[in-house]
């Protein structure tokens, strides 16, 4: 198996879980032939999801650890935006780029969707709720997987990334 109990993994959409079990499940009072990994979020305890194990590689990765958390965090800057003049298919790039769960990727939408936002405002208009919504959603993965990286709240890990771009702090 490629994930152990204990482990933290990415997954697309929902963000970091726990393995809490690898299972066969009881459908209709019979067992599985399949195998499971019981996940549950970080950011609800109640929750659980249910992946194959058969299907991980397409839905999961481990966690960065804290060493990868520090070098990521030191190659933000250096990290291209990734820019979308259609508009019709730059909502479909955003989709693509949350459900491929790629921090690099992730970084670099942020980036885009920053300095769209920051031309729109130059010129009299708001942001797009699109962009917005996408915003958050890769903002709050990202900071997820680093803050559990670096054992560190997602405010934090927002300041310290602010701060690192800013060259207030060095790692």
């Amino acid at each position: 198996m490629k994930y152990e109990i204990g482990d933290f993994v990415s997954k697309s959409y929902t963000g970091i879980c726990r393995v809490e079990d690898v299972l066969h499940l009881d459908i209709n009072g019979a067992k599985s032939d399949k195998l499971y990994y019981l996940l549950i979020p970080i950011d609800s305890r109640t929750d659980k999801i249910y992946v194959p194990v058969s299907a991980t590689d397409m839905n999961l990765r481990l966690c960065m650890t804290s060493e990868e958390a520090w070098e990521f965090i030191k190659r933000i800057p250096e990290i291209e935006a990734t820019w979308i003049s259609n508009e019709k298919m730059r909502e479909q790039k955003y989709k693509e780029i949350i459900k491929s769960n790629n921090p690099e990727a992730l970084v670099s939408v942020i980036k885009m969707i920053y300095q769209r936002k920051k031309e729109r405002v130059e010129q009299g208009k708001k942001g797009t709720a699109a962009d917005e919504k996408y915003f958050q959603m890769a903002e709050k993965l990202l900071h997820a997987e680093l803050g559990v990286a670096l054992g560190k709240s997602k405010q934090e890990i927002c300041q310290l990334i602010t701060d690192y771009i800013e060259k207030k702090v060095e790692y």
